[in-house]
């Protein structure tokens, strides 16, 4: 199945970058990602990437349609760490912060009626998986007991402040000395 993928186009410095939003996750090519780092990412560098961390599509690039070494968005923060520059850090956030962001949001209204994951974190620790679906949250069977046992309140007692003469004693007393 020969599958052919129309991207989103973002520019950094004159730069190019073509985007994908496949399977809920970023995909940025490889070729542009690396033209921003100052580094030519070839097969040797997207070797060092998992298998789930690099793919070839059939993309629309200037016009023309044709096989492109996309990395996911894991992929391209790997890349980053391997290959560091002081710059990686404002391409990491500038991808972070507003391609990832534009690219998650844009989905947003297509995704409505899909269940999607989430946490739900009380005060003391607590968390429960959630999974939301038709504008609802719904929790598993199993995380029924850490909800339950979220919502009766913890007290914690009130702790009384001894002198110092009273907590030496009692450090004494502890320790075996002065009896």
């Amino acid at each position: 199945m020969n599958v052919h993928y129309s991207p989103t186009l973002f520019t950094r410095h004159n730069r190019p970058l073509h985007t994908l939003w496949l399977e809920s996750q970023a995909w940025f090519c490889a070729h542009e990602l690396g033209r921003m780092t100052g580094r030519f990412f070839d097969e040797h560098c997207i070797r060092k990437l998992d298998p789930d961390q690099h793919r070839t599509v059939q993309l629309l690039r200037y016009g023309q349609y044709g096989e492109t070494t996309m990395v996911s968005e894991s992929g391209a923060y790997t890349l980053l760490a391997h290959h560091h520059i002081p710059e990686n850090r404002h391409l990491r956030h500038w991808l972070t912060h507003e391609v990832v962001a534009v690219l998650r949001d844009g989905q947003d209204s297509a995704l409505e009626d899909l269940p999607r994951l989430g946490r739900m974190c009380w005060p003391g620790g607590h968390t429960a998986s959630l999974l939301y679906w038709q504008s609802e949250p719904w929790v598993r069977m199993r995380d029924m007991p850490v909800v339950m046992a979220a919502e009766v309140p913890v007290v914690v007692p009130e702790r009384r402040k001894l002198s110092w003469k009273a907590c030496a004693q009692r450090a004494l007393r502890l320790h075996g000395v002065g009896d």
